[in-house]
């Protein structure tokens, strides 16, 4: 039972953001290089928090004191991540020239919302694992899920909540990455807004009893509405429109008549 549900969660957690690297990324060496960079950023600012968490002592039983500064600190590794992407940017370029083998153009870093789209997703991905990887092992192994009177629905929760923070990463870091380079502090703001915000709902796991599926629907609902707003925020900052969407059905039906 405990199996079946371990693939379960698995899928649900990792199926779309892993398909969305193997479609938009893997053909690509440099966007995977950038993936891992900002996977690699991520680290470092959990492992700054973890430092911050373990040397304050008296908070140290209070888990919303470390998820604020884990969030402060992962807004502040983006912002760092974006400052060196940008100074790396004409070296990005000059190597994806030069390269024969690769299918890269410079038109991907002409185009910062490709890469602050790998960087979002990397960021996305590395926080998902580390948030979902205890559980899971958790799961593998015989056994019958709440078979002890813990509750039935936190392993579906945390795979649906993992899911909506490794796209919420996605499209915040289109966002910030546009307000940066358009000095519209907005878009940044909203971006550790509402991070903080889907983060502290997380808190109301710890009232969830093994029969009250409603607590875990608390975070689910407003974090998934959130994720809606993002994803077409994200959308028309990146230059998307209606229009965009009506012309691109528009030519698949079209292209499918003259087949």
């Amino acid at each position: 039972m405990t199996l079946m549900e371990f693939f379960g969660c698995t899928f649900i957690a990792f199926g779309p953001p892993i398909a969305l690297f193997i479609f938009t990324i893997a053909k690509d060496p440099m966007r995977v290089i950038v993936l891992i960079a900002s996977s690699f950023f991520w680290l470092i600012a959990l492992l700054i928090s973890s430092i911050l968490w373990f040397a304050v002592v008296p908070l140290r039983e209070t888990l919303a004191f470390g998820l604020v500064f884990s969030v402060l600190f992962q807004e502040l590794f983006r912002f760092l991540f974006y400052k060196i992407m940008r100074l790396a940017n004409e070296g990005l370029i000059k190597v994806s020239q030069q390269s024969d083998n690769s299918n890269i153009t410079p038109r991907d870093f002409a185009n910062t919302h490709i890469m602050a789209y790998v960087s979002g997703l990397g960021f996305g991905l590395m926080s998902g694992a580390f948030s979902l990887i205890n559980v899971l092992a958790d799961l593998w192994g015989p056994g019958s899920i709440g078979i002890h009177g813990d509750s039935k629905y936190f392993f579906w929760s945390s795979s649906y909540l993992t899911l909506c923070f490794i796209l919420l990463h996605t499209m915040w870091g289109v966002i910030f990455f546009a307000g940066m380079d358009r000095k519209c502090y907005f878009y940044v703001a909203y971006v550790v807004a509402t991070h903080m915000l889907v983060s502290c709902l997380t808190l109301l796991n710890q009232l969830s009893s093994s029969t009250d599926s409603a607590i875990y629907l608390g975070p689910l609902i407003p974090a998934y509405i959130i994720l809606v707003v993002s994803g077409i925020f994200a959308f028309y900052t990146a230059g998307g429109s209606l229009a965009n969407i009506k012309n691109c059905v528009t030519c698949r039906k079209r292209r499918y008549q003259i087949e």
